[in-house]
């Protein structure tokens, strides 16, 4: 749930900003073509939820199939697949989604800006918030399996009403929020999350596969955090991959692909 929350605000807070620029180009130069994009946005937001919901639907169907030995086993590889999915999406397969978002967008700016509004423009408005809708689904299709359909649904509204919020606040307010700061923390966010997927993947293979159990290695006194059962204890496992068996080697393992993600992607990113 918590992985479905963060990326769903990330993109639907992208989908907003670029609903926010239509609207105000709209205004600007009056051109009164408010309604039509606030219905081409309602469509493509629309649509998004029921893609990433028919996504979340499929991930209750499949984990069904599995049995409860070959589903923790399954689980574990998949938390590490997801983890390395998570970090090259966001600082990778993200940057090169949005350059080609980024045409498309600069194309309908100059169509509407000669008050051309017409259903090819109204498509375009659809299809540039459906796409967010098809990261979400996409960047979310691994990680739905560890939970259950109310979860990720969950997840979804909630990263879908905090984006709505600071969207609508941006536009309609003179609050003026740093975006920059929120995509850089939310990135920060999606990339502790792979850490603690990555981490908690291989201490599950390890440990049903072959009896390892690493959780025991230099454990650090911490039987004071919730058990990973309860609420808090699972969100904070989910959120940071830390809970009372938390070990040396299991921080190891995080330290590793903290330094693995830098060196591919972010360091290359910052030399760009």
């Amino acid at each position: 749930m918590i992985t479905t929350a963060v990326i769903a605000f990330r993109e639907f807070l992208e989908a907003f900003l670029i609903v926010g620029v239509f609207f105000g180009i709209s205004k600007k130069l009056v051109l009164g073509r408010e309604k039509e994009i606030g219905l081409a946005a309602v469509c493509g937001f629309v649509i998004s939820l029921i893609l990433a919901t028919l996504t979340y639907i499929f991930g209750d169907y499949a984990r069904e199939i599995l049995t409860e030995e070959r589903a923790e086993i399954l689980e574990g590889y998949l938390l590490i697949f997801s983890g390395c999915f998570l970090a090259y999406v966001v600082v990778s397969l993200h940057n090169t989604i949005s350059r080609g978002r980024g045409a498309k967008l600069l194309t309908a700016h100059k169509k509407l800006q000669t008050n051309a509004f017409d259903i090819s423009l109204f498509i375009t408005i659809v299809m540039l918030v459906v796409r967010e809708g098809f990261e979400i689904a996409l960047f979310t299709a691994s990680t739905s399996l560890f939970s259950v359909f109310f979860q990720n649904f969950l997840g979804l509204i909630l990263g879908f009403a905090g984006a709505s919020v600071l969207g609508v606040l941006t536009y309609f307010t003179y609050l003026k929020f740093a975006l920059g700061k929120v995509f850089k923390y939310t990135e920060y966010m999606i990339i502790l999350l792979g850490a603690a997927l990555v981490q908690n993947g291989i201490t599950e293979i390890l440990e049903h596969s072959f009896g390892i159990a690493i959780d025991e290695m230099m454990r650090f006194p911490l039987a004071f955090l919730p058990e990973k059962e309860t609420v808090f204890g699972h969100v904070l496992n989910s959120l940071t991959g830390v809970d009372q068996k938390f070990s040396l080697v299991r921080l190891t393992i995080m330290l590793i692909y903290f330094v693995v993600i830098y060196r591919l992607f972010i360091r290359q990113k910052k030399l760009v």
